[in-house]
Formats: C-alpha cells, sequence, structure tokens
C-alpha cells in the first residue's frame, strides 16, 4: 500500500489543448479516491499519467515515496482495471488471473495459492474453466478486478470499469468493489463519470472541471458544502435547480427574491451563510435540491416558504414521485449550468429560457409518493429552506461567510 500525490502536475498535447492544469492532490494510504466531473475535465488523463501511460508535461507524481515520472508502468508497482475488461479470449479465467504472476515468473505453488485465494474471494469457483465469451458482464469485471487483486499491487487504479454493464448490475457492482477495497486496505483512485458511483463509493471525491480541480471532499461535504455552483451542479441526481434571485430588505428583513417567490431568511440560514447581509440589491443564484421541494399539500413544517407553479410531468419511482413543473422565475443560465447541460446532452438550456417557446422555469421536486398532483394541476410547493444554496451570480461561488 502506499499514498500517492500529484503536485503541480500539468498535460498540455501536442495540439495545444490543457488537459490538466496544475493538479495537486494527495491521496493517502488506504484511501478509495474518486475523480469525477464531466466528460474532458481531465480526469481519466490524470489517472493515466499516475499509470504511466501518459507523460505529464509538468509536475511530479508519487507513488510511496518514489518519484515515478520516469519510470515505466510495470515498475510502478500498479494494477489497472479498464473498462473494457481486457481479458485474454483464448485462456480460462484462471488464466487470465494467473497471467500476470506467470510472466513475472512468480513459483507455481504461489501463483496457485493466490489465484485460489482471490477466486474465492471474487465467487469466481464455478467459472475457472469459462473463457471470457461464457461468462456475462459482471462476472467478466470480476475476472478483471481478480486480475489486478492477484498482483497484490500498492495501488489500485480504475478507469470507469462499471460503464459497460447495465443499471442493476452496476449497483451490485458498486458494493462489491467498495466491499473488496475495504477488505484489501489498497489505495485505490478511481474514475468515473456517474456522480452517483462517486457518492456512493469514494471515501473522499475529487470534482474536475476543464483540468482543473473544484472540490475534494467527503461525499456528505461535497452534497452539503460545495465551494461553487459547478460542483453543487453536479453532485446530486436529479441536479440542483438553479434561478436567476436577488436579496432584498422588507419590513427590515432581508428576502431572497426569485420571480414571484419571495421568502425571508431565517436566523438560522443567515447564520450559516453570514456572506448573504453583503448581497443586499444584488443578484445571486438560488439553489434548490429536489428532495428540498415537496407538495405543500403534504408538507408538516409550518411556516415553509412555498412556490406556486404548473406540473409539466410526473414520474412514479414507486417510494416517491419526481415532479417536474414550471414557475414564474427566471432560470439561472451560467457557464456552469451550460456546460452541466451539455455533458448530460440537456438541449433545453437554450439563451435565458428554461425551454424555447415556454416562459419561466423548469423545476425539479421529489415528492412523497402520496401526492396526487397530476400533469396540468397548478400546484403549491413547499420549501426546505434550511438546505438551500446561494452563490455569487458572477464567480459562481458559494455564499457562506462574509
Amino acid at each position: 500500500m502506499a499514498r500517492v500525490e500529484l503536485e503541480g502536475v500539468s498535460k498540455v498535447f501536442s495540439d495545444g489543448t490543457r488537459a490538466l492544469d496544475e493538479l495537486d492532490l494527495s491521496i493517502p494510504d488506504g484511501e478509495f479516491m474518486v475523480l469525477v466531473g464531466p466528460s474532458g475535465c481531465g480526469k481519466t488523463t490524470a489517472l493515466r499519467i499516475v499509470a504511466g501511460l501518459e507523460d505529464a508535461s509538468g509536475g511530479v507524481v508519487r507513488i510511496g515515496e518514489r518519484v515515478v515520472n520516469d519510470l515505466s508502468p510495470k515498475n510502478r508497482d500498479i494494477a489497472m482495471v479498464f473498462q473494457s475488461y481486457a481479458l485474454y479470449p483464448h485462456l480460462s479465467v484462471y488464466d487470465n488471473i494467473a497471467f500476470p504472476l506467470k510472466i513475472t515468473k512468480v513459483p507455481k505453488a504461489e501463483i496457485r495459492r493466490r489465484v485460489d485465494d482471490v477466486v474465492r474471494m471474487l465467487d469466481l469457483e464455478p467459472y475457472v474453466k469459462r473463457k471470457p465469451r461464457a461468462l456475462s458482464g459482471g462476472q467478466r469485471q470480476r475476472v478483471a478486478m481478480g486480475r489486478a487483486i492477484v498482483r497484490e499491487p500498492q495501488t489500485f487504479l480504475m478507469d470507469e470499469p462499471l460503464s459497460n454493464l447495465d443499471a442493476k448490475l452496476r449497483v451490485q457492482m458498486r458494493a462489491d468493489i467498495k466491499k473488496l477495497q475495504n477488505e484489501l486496505g489498497v489505495t485505490t483512485v478511481y474514475v468515473t463519470h456517474d456522480q452517483v458511483e462517486a457518492m456512493t463509493m469514494g471515501d473522499r471525491v475529487a470534482v474536475m472541471r476543464k483540468g482543473k480541480l473544484q472540490q475534494v471532499a467527503p461525499p456528505e461535504e461535497l452534497y452539503r458544502w460545495p465551494v461553487n455552483a459547478f460542483v453543487a451542479g453536479f453532485i446530486g441526481s436529479p441536479a440542483m435547480n438553479m434561478l436567476q434571485a436577488r436579496v432584498a430588505r422588507q419590513n427590515g428583513a432581508l428576502e431572497v427574491v426569485a420571480g414571484e417567490t419571495r421568502f425571508e431568511l431565517s436566523e438560522a440560514m443567515l447564520a450559516s451563510h453570514h456572506g448573504l447581509a453583503a448581497y443586499e440589491g444584488k443578484p445571486i443564484v438560488l439553489g434548490i435540491r429536489p428532495e428540498s421541494l415537496e407538495d405543500a399539500a403534504l408538507a408538516n413544517v409550518d411556516g415553509q416558504p412555498r412556490m406556486r407553479g404548473t406540473a409539466e410531468l410526473r414520474e412514479a419511482l414507486g417510494p416517491e414521485v419526481l415532479m417536474h413543473f414550471s414557475v414564474a422565475a427566471e432560470p439561472a443560465i451560467t457557464d456552469e449550468v451550460r456546460e452541466l447541460a451539455e455533458d448530460v446532452g440537456d438541449d433545453r438550456v437554450v439563451g435565458q429560457l428554461g425551454v424555447p417557446g415556454r416562459a419561466g422555469a423548469q423545476l425539479v421536486g421529489r415528492f412523497s409518493a402520496e401526492s396526487r398532483v397530476r400533469e396540468g394541476d397548478e400546484i403549491e410547493v413547499a420549501i426546505d429552506a434550511r438546505a438551500l444554496h446561494f452563490f455569487d451570480a458572477e464567480s459562481g461561488l458559494a455564499i457562506y461567510d462574509a
């Protein structure tokens, strides 16, 4: 096991593209670190530089106590797991797992012991004689994991290993990989585009954007205290709703106004967002997570702020309902919002309107399953003001302290 450190690591490709911009990241011994971000953010490039598959244009990479910039991949004591599995089709499961030990001339008895241990660990005993073509996607991925584990490396590097699996199998494999990493205690760097994977698997998560690190923190901290609108919009599913708003004063109290919705900032809210007082009379971006919105008919907290809207689409998910609705307010169309929308293929973010030809903003609320709201209904929505987020309209930075 080993600590992994990147100090000022940059990567500029021959066409001038800057994939990484002085990345500083320290991953302690035994940690499960997830690199996450939109396509093209630099996360895979960072992983490949740690692996030695790409040369850094600048900066230092350390694994353990060694600077490894000039070492070949085979001399870095790492093992990689790819999304493509990269199994040898003519070899059995047993021989695929044993392959890295055979080529390094490990004694046969030691190979047998280590492969048998890995096969038991991954529940692959019934499949050891099968070829990859006779395995399911999940079984192939477990074989690929086994080939990495059997080497007993200092560090695991995983490049979107679950992206080829169906949704149900991804959930199971997430749990399996995390459990294995906990048992083995090996430092792991895991790259994914899926923020749900990042949040459920990582001890800490590093959010990247355009080659730069935005925030590194445990999942809960990223969710509750994002440093900027980009992190806030990327973390969470469905994504955070963002509205143009302003801070105003009425009857001596500070309020947030977003279109026809306005509500007073409570003492508790101001206590955790001291900086809002300096925005009186100024524009801000108001962030509301879907889980902070509820059908007002079911809300059981007195004095909650309300907003009115029109139900557009109801998605019943069993224990809850995702309600898409429009409100008389302007969506926040910042650079961050545009980039996040482009990443998920959401073409609704056009100009200054949420949907072409339709006024107002389109929001998503995570309602209780008991909600009777249907498409076309005029609705009242309760807002959990304790969980709101506020961002500077120009910089996108979160507003917390003054």
